[in-house]
């Protein structure tokens, strides 16, 4: 035994020479491995270290594993070389005469046998109409096999181990912002997560299949299983769904590099732009939401029996009732009873109907539609792709006149994506505006424009099927209200928007607060309007009355036509009328200004 001990010993320090030789420890892969960024790891769960210091020093971390697997102490699931199968790998690669003990890993074993691990898909789920956590889209891992049905594959998620729905949203989003929940990984059959994301929570799904051969799938299968069970703290910014996503295949891949593409936020549709700008992207797929879905078949049944698929679901009336009508022709029958399926489908998935009751009166519906035949195949319109929408950081600069002078301006937004920006592959009525800086130059003086800290729109249109509240919020820094200075403001509206294929139109009310020489509220109106049917060009107007506390009222009106020159430029060029009350004195304020706006 001690002479063993001795071999070991022995063994152990020649392969930690050799590997202080390669540089290893310094090694790009043993740092993708270590998730080691800035010298520091960022997996914040001790269990994932084999050394104590394995955290800050990636050497000890390295040394420490040479130790554990040529030193196994036991030789099944709980061996060093089943708990981290990617860096035993790596080692007996780089390290080519290391000998390591035989090991049994049953569990690891299944996993990579259910797996079939042959292909990766990189999965983006657009974003959710009325949930501020959502709006900027998720992205995972789907894991393909030698099945041709891709639902049969399993998919690779990362989230923080929060339900947004059961905490409030203001906490949520705190604790989001600020590392205050753990993120979690899961390894779920992929129709379950198409579940969740497209029927229940109706967003649209993109799936982008990857260039990665199956051998490097299979290295990055090994790593997501040694990140089995630890935790690190959620960034909802920054170390977050996607960020974590880029990990996994960079080590599957080594010679990319994804995370050089984001500083100090992470959002999911820009880890699509990186991974297309490494050209890894092969083939783009769609699969409409639940929601698209009933939208489609709103358009195509007949005004008189869009109700129907209510008052079927209701229990109401019968589905034999709808097969049995001479008066509803045949196509309508079937597009009445198979709207009815799906909107039975989406209130199951919102908990509005029990298992029985829905078991039930799906198994009728589906008899019911299943002795009419054949029917016309649904064919919905691919929307644009988010891979060709523009990207989140914009740069801008113009010119232009106010109240007759000249006046230049130059702005940063660090993100995302606004009303009057292109909509192009983006979800329609839907803004994110993230740390928006604006400033003007005239006569020798530059002053600030616009400094918005947060601005929300959710324009959620309403159909027959579909009754959602719209809403928006702001939070910075304005020239909107009653003087012409720029004044904090805080602003959450509520309200109703419709459209159509032209575009769609709304109205909200809006509570709002200001600060100049003190607190001041008022109550404003709007009415809007958004022409997006053309892909080159939008044009948005909105006019707005507003109530102050102190007795007056104000009139504000602005329209914004844009033209969308390429992916990532575009022009614009703004009017804007606003009533002023500076000191007493009423006057009219009126500014026309043209932008070039650039998108990386």
């Amino acid at each position: 035994m001690i002479f063993l001990s001795l071999f070991l010993e022995a063994s152990s320090q020649l392969y930690k020479q050799k590997a202080d030789e390669l540089n290893l420890a310094d090694s790009k892969y043993w740092k993708i491995l270590l998730h080691v960024e800035n010298g520091v790891s960022q997996i914040d769960d001790e269990r994932f270290f084999l050394s104590k210091s394995g955290k800050v020093d990636a050497k000890s971390e390295l040394y420490a594993t040479i130790d554990a697997l040529l030193n196994e102490k036991v030789f099944d699931d709980n061996a060093t070389a089943c708990r981290f199968p990617a860096r035993a790998a790596w080692l007996q690669e780089e390290l080519r005469e290391i000998k390591l003990p035989e090991v049994t890993c049953n569990e690891y074993d299944k996993i990579i046998s259910r797996l079939d691990p042959k292909s990766v898909t990189l999965v983006f789920p657009s974003a959710h109409i009325n949930s501020p956590a959502s709006m900027f889209g998720h992205t995972f891992l789907r894991i393909n096999s030698e099945y041709d049905s891709k639902l049969l594959s399993y998919a690779v998620n990362y989230a923080a181990d929060a339900n947004p729905n059961k905490e409030n949203g203001v906490i949520f989003a705190i604790k989001g912002l600020f590392g205050g929940y753990f993120g979690k990984y899961s390894l779920l059959p992929y129709y379950d997560k198409l579940k969740e994301y497209r029927d229940s929570e109706q967003r649209d799904i993109w799936e982008y299949d990857l260039n990665l051969t199956e051998e490097e799938t299979l290295k990055m299968v090994r790593h997501i299983w040694e990140l089995n069970d630890t935790q690190s703290y959620y960034y909802f910014f920054t170390e977050n769904c996607s960020y974590n996503m880029l990990w996994f295949l960079e080590a599957a891949r080594p010679s990319i590099d994804l995370r050089k593409y984001f500083t100090y936020q992470v959002i999911p549709l820009e880890s699509v732009h990186a991974a297309n700008s490494e050209n890894i992207i092969t083939k783009s797929s769609y699969r409409p939401s639940k929601r698209t879905l009933l939208l489609k078949y709103e358009e195509l049944l007949d005004k008189r029996y869009i109700s129907l698929p209510f008052l079927l679901i209701d229990s109401k009336i019968t589905p034999i009732s709808i097969v049995e009508d001479a008066k509803i022709e045949s196509q309508q029958k079937k597009y009445i009873l198979e709207s009815s399926i799906e909107l039975l489908e989406y209130n199951f998935s919102k908990s509005k109907i029990t298992k029985e009751a829905y078991l039930q009166l799906f198994h009728s519906l589906s008899i019911a539609r299943a002795s009419l035949g054949l029917g016309e195949k649904i064919e919905i319109k691919t929307p644009a792709n988010p891979l060709q929408s523009h990207q989140a950081i914009r740069a801008m600069i113009g010119a232009g006149v106010k109240e007759g002078k000249t006046v230049g301006y130059l702005g940063l937004r660090s993100a995302y994506h606004s009303l009057e920006d292109s909509n192009y592959g983006f979800l329609r009525g839907t803004q994110i505006e993230f740390l928006n800086i604006e400033l003007s130059y005239s006569q020798d003086k530059i002053d600030l424009e616009d400094a918005t800290i947060l601005s929300i729109v959710s324009l959620a249109q309403r159909s027959y099927f579909f009754e959602n509240l719209s809403w928006r919020t702001k939070f910075g820094w304005d020239r909107d209200s009653l003087d012409s200075n720029a004044n904090f403001m805080g602003t959450v509206g509520v309200g109703f928007s419709w459209g159509n294929e032209l575009g769609y139109s709304y109205i909200m009310a809006d509570p709002l607060f200001y600060v100049d020489d003190g607190f001041k509220s008022a109550i404003g109106g709007s009415i809007g309007f958004v022409i997006d049917k053309y892909s080159f060009m939008s044009t948005k107007m909105e006019l707005t009355r507003r109530y102050y506390d102190v007795g007056e009222a104000q009139n504000l009106f602005g329209v914004a036509q844009s033209f969308r020159l390429s992916k990532n430029m575009q022009l614009r060029v703004d009017y804007d009328f606003k009533q002023r009350d500076d000191r007493a004195k009423e006057r009219q304020e009126r500014s026309l200004k043209c932008y070039f706006n650039y998108y990386f």
